[in-house]
């Protein structure tokens, strides 16, 4: 599982994208709306990254910050330029990634492009279908014996 590249885990992902003038209330309509924990901040032609922006942004830089979601842009408390990865990178070397910076997404950018978000929840995922997998062997081992 780790080995395999990133893309392959973004495959069916419904990123979603937001300009770096939308509201904070509207982030956080979509996150709720499309079940994410993050969006990426794009550019107006939604070609650049410009910055992610999670549920721990909107915490600690809105509601912590008493800062009125209609009149916050996603800009001010989305974390700018964050670290990324390739699609072509192995999936074990993006939870490195997240585990040595302390974060639980990074984006997945080609060539500035932005096509996807990794969260620490893709891993559970992975390791809960290896774990399917084991358990489904095991059961037919045990009719044989």
């Amino acid at each position: 599982m780790p080995n395999r590249p990133v893309s392959a885990v973004i495959t069916d992902q419904d990123c979603v994208t937001v300009p770096a003038s939308t509201r904070v209330r509207k982030v956080a309509e979509l996150m709720k709306t499309h079940r994410t924990s993050a969006v990426l901040v794009v550019d107006a032609h939604r070609e650049r990254l410009l910055g992610i922006c999670t549920e721990r942004d909107l915490v600690f830089g809105v509601l912590a910050e008493a800062l009125d979601p209609d009149a916050t842009t996603v800009d001010r408390v989305m974390t700018a330029d964050p670290l990324c990865i390739a699609p072509d990178k192995p999936f074990g070397h993006a939870l490195h990634l997240m585990y040595e910076n302390g974060f639980r997404h990074v984006p997945v950018v080609d060539k500035g492009k932005p096509l996807g978000i990794l969260c620490a929840r893709d891993a559970l995922g992975s390791d809960a279908l290896q774990f399917e997998t084991e358990l489904i062997r095991r059961e037919e081992i045990t009719v044989i014996l």
